[in-house]
């Protein structure tokens, strides 16, 4: 008896996923909960689970396909029924060199790779048929390499360099005719051969959600950055001194986002219209925290949200952050985890960012960025000293948020930073 692999319930809003690769081959041993295939939706990469036990004897959708919410990706069969389905493949492929005599040996092997591209032509991946489609090529000219004698994009990348290759070597044996020099010029058709140096790759649909959110909140608030710079000499003096006791008692590193996050949620209760949102014709002022941090993947950019980070010591924002991060390099963000923030902080100091203009992450009214901390001169008491210095950006919507809250704003994160004893004090 065979059991559906079925596309879940992807999450509010959320009916159609793409297929980002299969973790299991046909034939394989399947157990209960193990991770069958990844689904990528425009959140979120999440993987889809065996809910009985068995032997994988179907996959009805291929890698790079897009799939909706209930769709049967494939199918898993009883142990006694997929090793029917498995062997008699195995041994029909058997019998042709078995069965052939010595002296033909040379061509049996001619008859399989004729007979491996025929096949796989049939189940070509979308992304593969496009690049043979644009290109005007013949798949069963191509050597596979994918699982099953499929090909793969790489494969096809590789038979279009090396067509653009044997052109250049042709002439280099008939060096006796005249004419050969002149026909050199005409064969470095220059698009041509850089189309070949080309990779084309689709876009993943967290790639294309990222776009259209930053489209979207570019066409529909009207953006604005306002600039301010802190010192970090008493965050880090404090940070230094306390650093190792707050590891050794709660597990977790103390680093510069939870001094932030405090600092923000001080501002945001000053200034509620950063903490807000345009709906219609209404203005939504939100009485909670739930504060977005931006952490890259190589997926590209997530913004995981700590609910009622108001409520939350350093170290449990800290130790939510930290989670987060893991989570999000594994791939394992849900959409709960993902969705319902009220402010976003971005941290571009981390890859070496020293200004930015962050965009913001709609329908929220406000994002800072945070920028690399820099040790640069500055004047203190009519003195000049070397302080370290971060330059921050907050960009809000001008439709909610006017100039002067922006600024004041801003001022109270900084007034926070450079005297943490404010966000003890609540002051």
């Amino acid at each position: 008896m065979a059991t559906d692999i079925m596309v879940p319930t992807l999450g509010e809003s959320v009916s159609e996923a793409t297929v980002a690769r299969w973790l299991k081959k046909v034939g394989d041993t399947v157990k209960v909960d193990d991770p069958l295939v990844e689904l990528e939706t425009d959140k979120v990469t999440l993987e889809v689970n065996a809910t009985a036990g068995g032997t994988l004897a179907e996959v009805l959708a291929d890698e790079g396909s897009n799939v909706e919410v209930g769709a049967v990706l494939g199918r898993i069969s009883d142990g006694a029924a997929q090793v029917n389905v498995a062997e008699p493949a195995k041994k029909a492929a058997a019998p042709a060199p078995a069965a052939t005599p010595a002296p033909a040996v040379a061509s049996a092997p001619a008859a399989a790779p004729v007979a491996a591209p025929s096949a796989a032509n049939d189940v070509l991946a979308p992304a593969v048929r496009k690049m043979i489609d644009e290109n005007g090529l013949d798949p069963a000219r191509i050597p596979a390499t994918g699982k099953d004698g499929r090909l793969t994009k790489e494969d096809v990348v590789n038979f279009m360099q090396g067509q653009a290759v044997r052109p250049a070597a042709a002439p280099a044996p008939a060096p006796a005719p005249a004419p050969a020099p002149a026909a050199r010029p005409a064969q470095p058709s220059g698009p041509r051969l850089r189309a070949d140096r080309e990779e084309r790759v689709r876009m993943t649909r967290l790639r294309q959600r990222i776009a259209e959110r930053l489209k979207e909140a570019q066409n529909t608030a009207a953006m604005l950055t306002t600039f301010n710079e802190v010192d970090m000499s008493n965050v880090m003096a404090l940070r230094n001194e306390y650093k190792d006791y707050f590891e050794k008692k709660h597990g977790v590193k103390l680093g510069f986002m939870s001094f932030f996050v405090r600092a923000c949620i001080q501002a945001l209760k000053e200034i509620p219209a950063v903490n807000a949102e345009i709906d219609g014709s209404d203005l939504v002022y939100k009485n909670y925290y739930d504060i977005g941090v931006a952490v890259g993947t190589p997926n590209g950019l997530v913004v995981p949200v700590v609910r009622d980070a108001d409520q939350m010591n350093f170290a449990a924002i800290e130790k939510q952050i930290a989670e987060y991060g893991r989570k999000a390099r594994d791939g394992k963000l849900t959409m709960e985890e993902m969705t319902g923030g009220t402010f976003t902080i971005s941290n571009g100091g981390v890859y070496g960012s020293l200004m930015s203009t962050p965009i913001l992450n709609p329908p929220q009214s406000g994002i800072l960025g945070m920028h690399k901390t820099m040790e640069r001169p500055v004047a203190v008491n009519g003195k000049v000293e070397i302080r370290p210095m971060m330059y921050l950006a907050l960009s809000y919507d001008h439709r909610i948020i006017d100039g002067r809250e922006a600024v004041t704003f801003l001022v109270r994160v900084k007034e926070c930073i450079e005297d943490p004893r404010r966000l003890l004090l609540d002051v």
